[in-house]
């Protein structure tokens, strides 16, 4: 059957008019396929859109690590602008989209892979698009080179840590003193198993190797710079995934929060914002990780010259921080997770804050905590979309908040 796509999904397929989902679809595009269930298969663009493009990479048809690559760099651009400025127009809110800041191609510092164990050797990369294969990714136009070189290693590792039926998983991070790696495995460790993998940590130059939970080397502290601050993030505790991508978010919060000397940071994590805003203004930073604030102190108390940084454990989800306290800052930056902070922005409304800087990585639960600050008399100044997931339908974006 033929069919016309009328609009791209917030997963990156095509959709056409039932809805019908069709993969590597563009807007406008005449397609056709055998209908299965909901989806078209077997596809042939019949007329292409002048936006589409040859994908970069070879491993592009198999691959799941990207969805966009058929759509040129201007399309996908616009696409996610559209999409925040969807998410906002349907809680009844307006803002101006003032930049679009997406990551060059090989920024991925952070990823995690897969490993599985074959009859004859070993199969590493991202999990095939819509199955449970995995394909190999030698030539990765995605991922930083540091993390396309450990490959020899994932593959040497992979019959450690797989079994015949379990996958193992890989969470690299690429830092300035090397690679930091945690293995997921459920096998057990033993003292064979652990002097296997501590020669490899030493052969193949890691800065960290975790297998679970357990430390198996430490060659090197695997610092991550946060302003002027080096910090030792916990492993596999949360990093922006590009550092363009981070330095575009942080310009973005700190612009918002300019001029403001006291700081409140909500979900702080390791110390993205906190670090760099102590360079101008005295910041309190809390989080529910434990771990995470000793990295961001350590950070702090490692760098002379910044202003004083507090911190807090506590978990902003159950125990939000009430207005009072909130009351006792001139400014907020705001960055939760994909659920967003409902809890958390309640409070923040009837606070006397009067700027807020929002971070986030989904445009829909932004939307719906804007609006109740909306409600409670806040306006949006602006917002700039930032694209850290090159070539995905992923959006993050930073937004200035301020009421009166």
């Amino acid at each position: 059957m033929r069919l016309r796509i009328e609009r791209l999904g917030h997963l990156g397929d095509g959709i056409a008019k039932g809805p019908v989902f069709v993969p590597l679809a563009l807007p406008g595009e005449l397609v056709e396929g055998r209908l299965s269930g909901n989806r078209l298969e077997d596809v042939k663009i019949v007329t292409p859109s002048p936006d589409r493009v040859r994908p970069l990479c070879p491993h592009y048809r198999s691959c799941g690590g990207c969805a966009l690559q058929h759509a040129s760099d201007t399309f996908v651009e616009r696409w996610k602008g559209e999409v925040v400025r969807h998410a906002i127009e349907a809680q009844g809110l307006e803002a101006p989209i003032v930049a679009v800041h997406t990551s060059p191609p090989a920024s991925r510092r952070r990823a995690t892979l897969a490993g599985r164990r074959l009859k004859k050797g070993s199969v590493v990369g991202f999990h095939g698009r819509a199955s449970g294969t995995i394909a190999e990714i030698p030539d990765c136009r995605l991922l930083h080179p540091a993390l396309t070189g450990a490959l020899p290693l994932l593959h040497e590792l992979t019959p450690l840590a797989a079994s015949r039926k379990a996958e193992a998983g890989f969470a690299l991070t690429f830092s300035e003193a090397g690679l930091d790696l945690v293995v997921k495995s459920a096998r057990a460790l033993d003292v064979t198993l652990r002097q296997r993998l501590a020669e490899l940590a030493e052969g193949h130059d890691l800065a960290r190797l975790m297998w679970a939970d357990e430390l198996i080397a430490a060659r090197r502290p695997p610092v991550q710079r946060l302003g002027r601050a080096p910090v030792v993030p916990p492993p596999g505790a949360f990093l922006q995934a590009t550092r363009e991508g981070e330095a575009a978010l942080v310009r973005a919060v700190a612009r918002a929060v300019a001029g403001h000397g006291r700081i409140v940071d909500l979900f702080s994590g390791c110390g993205t914002f906190s670090l760099p805003l102590a360079e101008r203004a005295e910041v309190h930073a809390v989080e529910g990780d434990e771990a995470m604030l000793a990295a961001l102190d350590a950070g702090w108390r490692a760098t002379p010259g910044l202003h004083r940084t507090s911190h807090e454990k506590r978990d902003l989800f159950r125990r939000p921080l009430t207005g009072e306290e909130l009351s006792a800052y001139d400014a907020a930056v705001l960055d939760p997770p994909r659920a967003g902070a409902r809890a958390q922005v309640a409070e923040m409304a009837r606070s006397a804050l009067r700027t807020v800087a929002m971070v986030s990585c989904n445009p829909v639960t932004f939307a719906r905590d804007a609006r109740v600050l909306a409600r409670a008399g806040f306006a949006i100044e602006w917002i700039e979309v930032i694209d850290q997931f090159r070539w995905s339908p992923h959006v993050e974006l930073a937004a200035l908040l301020r009421r009166g």
